[in-house]
């Protein structure tokens, strides 16, 4: 029987557990220039020490403006892949996999000059009005996010996550809220098709791309798990391997639809894809203790379980999770007095 311990291998991504470790950005680049310093090499390779088994880094962007700060990583410049590659190599080093997710903020991006967005609709009355991607503009966009991918390849990353989710720039697009556009682009999913189209070409053909999407907006007139279940269809078809199943991000909260802050709150949307869609899923949402981790992936309701919050508070939550378990996983030798 499955559990958070077993092994689990899609395509050539083999993992020594399900613990993943998700995107959470740490604002810590202190350059501006969107490379990785100490503290994101010290994060990371922690949380491989720790016996995790995918680390995601954090949302990668694929402009400087399309970053949410200044102080967020980016991958549009080849100087930027040794620090990468530094950081993944080290996490290798340690035992686990590590993938990257890449990105553009859109109208979410908060130190933009001008935010550029699939239309002219601000985010909130805080944020700053973006201006409309042209045709052209979007079709380049999509070479961004294309030449971003070549260059997570090249640093040695195991797979690629696009962010589809949260409202940002893929979101904006398969939003009828967010996207009033009257050229091709108007097809919601036109834009997240072309994105994961240009990142397998640029991907080994055994290696998975991940794509993290928001199945329920929490938002009046907002799109729920029917629509997304379709969203999913699309882009399974147009080559995700695997889906991180999150929610909301969109705009302000409806306190009509505002969720619920249970643990395991958006397990049931998970558990809808993979069953709808015959895909498989990485849940994510307050699952941080350990006993529910493992029922989830017991109870066959996703393939992999993303831990966040537990994470940032304790980089060996894994190890201690197999501890409370009572299952195996390998510790290092300097640790295991603690254990």
């Amino acid at each position: 029987m499955d559990h958070l311990f077993s092994t689990y291998q899609l395509k050539s991504l083999a993992l020594k557990n399900r613990v993943v470790m998700p995107p959470m950005c740490q604002y810590s680049v202190t350059e501006k220039d969107g490379i990785p310093n100490d503290w994101h090499y010290n994060h990371y390779v922690s949380r491989a020490v720790g016996g995790t088994g995918l680390i995601i880094i954090e949302m990668t962007d694929v402009e400087p403006e399309g970053r949410i700060t200044d102080y967020d990583l980016g991958l549009w410049s080849d100087d930027q892949i040794p620090t990468f590659q530094r950081i993944i190599d080290a996490v290798h080093f340690h035992g686990s996999k590590i993938g990257i997710q890449i990105a553009h903020a859109g109208r979410k991006a908060e130190d933009a000059n001008v935010p550029v967005a699939p239309s002219e609709i601000r985010f909130s009355e805080a944020y700053k009005t973006p201006r409309a991607l042209t045709t052209d503009e979007v079709k380049g966009m999509v070479e961004k996010f294309r030449l971003a991918v070549r260059r997570a390849v090249k640093a040695g990353v195991d797979t690629v996550e696009l962010h589809g989710a949260h409202g940002y720039l893929i979101h904006q697009f398969q939003s009828e809220l967010t996207n009033k556009r009257t050229d091709e682009y108007s097809a919601l999913t036109k834009f997240g098709v072309e994105v994961i189209q240009a990142a397998k070409s640029e991907m080994p053909a055994d290696m998975p791309l991940i794509m993290r999407i928001s199945a329920q907006e929490y938002v009046e007139g907002g799109y729920g798990i029917k629509e997304s279940i379709e969203l999913a269809k699309a882009y399974k078809e147009a080559g995700v391997d695997i889906f991180h199943i999150s929610a909301g991000g969109e705009g302000e909260i409806a306190a009509a639809g505002r969720p619920g802050t249970h643990a395991g709150y958006q397990v049931p949307l998970a558990r809808e894809i993979k069953r709808a869609v015959d895909v498989p899923v990485i849940a994510v949402g307050r699952l941080d203790e350990p006993t529910l981790a493992n029922a989830v992936i017991g109870n066959g309701e996703a393939d992999l379980v993303a831990i966040g919050r537990g994470m940032l508070r304790n980089p060996y939550w894994t190890l201690e999770a197999a501890s409370k378990l009572n299952k195996q996983t390998d510790i290092p030798k300097q640790y295991k007095a603690g254990f």
